[in-house]
């Protein structure tokens, strides 16, 4: 069995004013998260399952911390991966540094949620509920048998 060849060098292997975006597919520009608060009633994870119903949305859990996690490119990544607005970014970008950043492919966060049925999941084993309550919808009556 072969290894698979890598594509891109190492951060480590960079020379000298070599720029790592370089050689990244821009994974900075392909999605953004926003801090939430952290869900401590089934109503908080109500929003959370709303969030979840929506393409492209995820929601992640870093240390005590949650994210909503949505999955969309900056409409100025250029086919190269560069930025097509490098001059004029935002704030936000030109703070950004690679020191930190998702390069190596290596990333894993504490908890990762991608349906609603996963949310679901873990409220009804983490959240105090009353009895015989459950954050999922009623099943739908029985369809009728014709004779």
């Amino acid at each position: 069995m072969s290894l698979a060849k890598r594509t891109k060098p190492y951060r480590e292997d960079l020379k000298p004013g070599e720029v790592l975006c370089e050689h990244c597919t821009a994974k900075c520009c392909r999605y953004f998260a926003l801090p939430i608060d952290t869900p401590d009633e089934m109503a908080d994870f109500e929003f959370i399952r709303w969030y979840l119903l929506h393409d492209r949305a995820s929601v992640f859990v870093d240390g005590e911390s949650w994210y909503l996690l949505v999955h969309t490119t900056c409409k100025h990544l250029r086919d190269d991966n560069m930025c097509g607005i490098y001059e004029t970014r935002p704030q936000i970008c030109r703070d950004y540094t690679t020191e930190n950043c998702e390069y190596e492919d290596d990333w894993v966060y504490d908890m990762y949620f991608e349906t609603p049925e996963q949310i679901w999941e873990y409220a009804e084993a983490i959240a105090p509920r009353g009895a015989g309550q459950s954050i999922r919808s009623r099943k739908p009556p029985l369809l009728p048998i014709l004779n």
